[in-house]
């Protein structure tokens, strides 16, 4: 097939450097640099607003915790995809592959490039954003076509980078910010507030932040040693960004008053500014540029890991399967940018998130509820991972992750019943699929084993 071979093995594996890089590049976007404004309108309290970033990261921790005892019992690629098909039925795989495929990893790598180019005025401020968020995702896509190890290389690069940058923003705004007169020690009125609808509310949001930390498991066939990497990326990297984001909002909290704050969708900025004088605007647009880079690195590394993988189980989508001489799916790497830079192009990624978001949400509850299904129905199947806390963790991932859905559904119904349609789509096109084939739909692509005949 001259320069593209089907289902050819990676050429080198990701290490667990790299794959926790993934989990940590995923999860740190621009939601924490611009939540707290809209926190701080209601919420007063100082440790009320750091318990929030503090719960939203237990709660993605005992998610992570969950995933890691799935994915090292079936580790292939493709996260939900492979997951679902596999705890319950190919195609509740391929309803939540379908949703990742097409816009569940395009959306964000959209938003993420246009909000590339708004800050990155704040450096150059002549700059055309659409032009530099298309350009920072051909950029990103072209490297990922090189291969895995210029792809680990680069990506690996700019999370070192941000982390450092990060963690640089943290100490200069403990040592030389303007200090405000706010506690973050508990009182008897926290309690009022934390049980409060502005508190639940707020956690919906926060855990929208943490969105990234399931990242590893979209890697795991081209993982070296999953058994062992896997859980570690996925509760390192989800460690390694709790106490980020708990850090980065007390130092926004610390260096700027909360009336100005409040409101303020560029809260880093503000608090930039408090730091480093004048110039705090540019030199926060230019650490959140910074970034964005890895973030749009790792969207675009493991998105079409979903895409590759649904093109070996089903003959439609063959084309998607092929690798490169390098081993990357090149073809789905370029399926997914040209969706992004559709949505670039058109403004409308920010609708497709906002639909797109119940769906994400509910498959990920029903591969966490996966966890004790499998407990129950495959009791002495091998489990090199065992999740941490069973049961109380996957207990308290799904009553926060059903909380999350049922807001969803009231306070935007609109959106949720597109996210339903989107799915109910993606189901229909499944069974037609079936049509074109003779394989059987509960048929693997991996040799099978005592799980899977079970």
């Amino acid at each position: 097939m001259g320069d593209i071979a089907l289902n050819r093995r990676p050429l080198g594996l990701i290490s667990g450097v790299t794959a926790t890089a993934i989990v940590i590049a995923d999860m740190v976007g621009i939601g924490v640099f611009t939540s707290l404004g809209f926190q701080v309108a209601d919420i007063k309290s100082g440790f009320s607003l750091l318990l929030l970033w503090a719960v939203g990261g237990i709660i993605a921790l005992c998610g992570a915790f969950c995933y890691a005892e799935l994915a090292t019992m079936l580790p292939r690629s493709s996260g939900e995809y492979n997951l679902l098909r596999r705890i319950y039925h190919p195609a509740f795989g391929f309803v939540a592959g379908w949703v990742s495929a097409t816009v569940g990893f395009a959306a964000p790598i959209a938003l993420a490039a246009m909000a590339f180019g708004s800050y990155f005025k704040a450096v150059l401020p002549d700059a055309p954003p659409l032009a530099l968020g298309l350009g920072v995702t051909w950029l990103v896509a072209l490297v990922q076509l090189s291969g895995l190890r210029a792809g680990g290389a680069f990506h690996n690069f700019w999370t070192v980078l941000k982390l450092v940058l990060i963690v640089i923003f943290i100490a200069a705004g403990f040592i030389v910010g303007d200090q405000q007169s706010i506690s973050f020690a508990p009182s008897a009125s926290d309690f009022t507030s934390i049980i409060s609808a502005p508190f639940a509310i707020s956690l919906v949001f926060v855990m929208y932040s943490y969105s990234g930390w399931n990242a590893a498991t979209y890697i795991a066939g081209e993982l070296r040693d999953p058994a062992h990497n896997l859980p570690r990326a996925l509760l390192a990297g989800t460690a390694v960004v709790l106490v980020l984001y708990v850090l980065l909002n007390a130092v926004f909290l610390t260096t700027a008053p909360m009336q100005e704050l409040a409101g303020q969708i560029d809260v880093a900025a503000v608090s930039g500014k408090h730091i480093f004088g004048p110039l705090g605007g540019r030199i926060v647009g230019a650490l959140i540029c910074l970034g964005l880079v890895s973030s749009i690195s790792a969207m675009t590394w493991i998105g079409p890991r979903v895409t590759m993988t649904m093109g070996e189980d089903i003959p439609t989508l063959r084309i998607f399967a092929r690798r490169s001489r390098l081993g990357v799916p090149a073809v789905a790497i370029v399926f997914q940018l040209l969706v992004s830079n559709i949505l670039l192009l058109t403004q409308s990624f920010e609708a497709v998130l906002d639909f797109v978001q119940f769906s994400l949400t509910f498959c990920s509850f029903f591969t966490v509820l996966g966890v004790i299904k499998m407990r129950i129905t495959h009791p002495d199947a091998p489990r090199p991972y065992q999740a941490w806390g069973y049961p109380f963790t996957p207990v308290v991932f799904l009553i926060m992750t059903a909380f999350v859905m049922y807001y969803l559904l009231v306070n935007r119904p609109v959106q949720s019943l597109g996210s339903i349609l989107m799915m109910l789509a993606g189901l229909a096109l499944y069974y037609v699929s079936q049509q074109f084939t003779d394989t059987p739909a509960s048929s693997l692509p991996v040799k099978a084993d005592a799980l899977d005949r079970a």
